[in-house]
């Protein structure tokens, strides 16, 4: 059984990324994977802006992180590039904490021309983090995830496909290194 954590970069409470979010967590748990959360905006602002490396809620996030077998980096895309908010956690993260880790960037943005956001300023980050192991990431158009009559998301069959397949492929990956290492 592999151990997957899925890092939120939402600063909202509600929103087109977390219904994505929603669908590759019911994915993981139906494979049998173990499965964890970490919601940015739900850690103290304080502790991100001031960067307190020590602060309780940091370092138990930043545990979730260390023993995973993968990560899934879920964004939406602002001003070309992922939130500020995910950007200040993932300073706060060891300096190779992604290091023997599978990495699946996921982002949604309001135009195509944000594609590029998952290759030009995620996976920098993420490889300057010791990700080796960087899956091709998953970019959906906002105008793919629509809100339906009972209050819940619906996603264009085209982006859950692709969604599916990623989380898919990274979940292979993921029970190998997980067997690999005995977790």
């Amino acid at each position: 059984m592999a151990k997957i954590v899925v890092i939120v970069g939402s600063p909202s409470q509600k929103s087109r990324l977390h219904a994505i979010v929603d669908r590759i967590g019911k994915q993981i748990e139906a494979s049998g994977n173990s499965l964890s959360v970490v919601h940015v905006r739900d850690l103290p602002a304080e502790d991100l802006l001031h960067a307190k490396f020590d602060s309780e809620a940091i370092v138990s996030a930043n545990r979730k992180v260390a023993e995973a077998d993968a990560v899934i980096v879920a964004t939406p895309v602002y001003k070309a590039s992922f939130t500020g908010i995910l950007k200040a956690y993932l300073d706060l993260l060891p300096q190779k904490g992604l290091e023997n880790k599978v990495v699946l960037p996921i982002a949604v943005g309001g135009t195509i021309a944000h594609l590029l956001s998952i290759d030009f300023a995620m996976k920098p980050v993420f490889s300057v983090l010791g990700a080796r192991n960087i899956l091709t990431g998953v970019f959906v158009l906002d105008t793919q995830v629509t809100w339906n009559e009972q209050g819940g998301a619906d996603i264009a069959e085209e982006a859950a496909s692709r969604l599916d397949q990623s989380v898919s492929q990274l979940l292979q990956e993921a029970e190998w290194l997980a067997s690999k290492s005995g977790t």
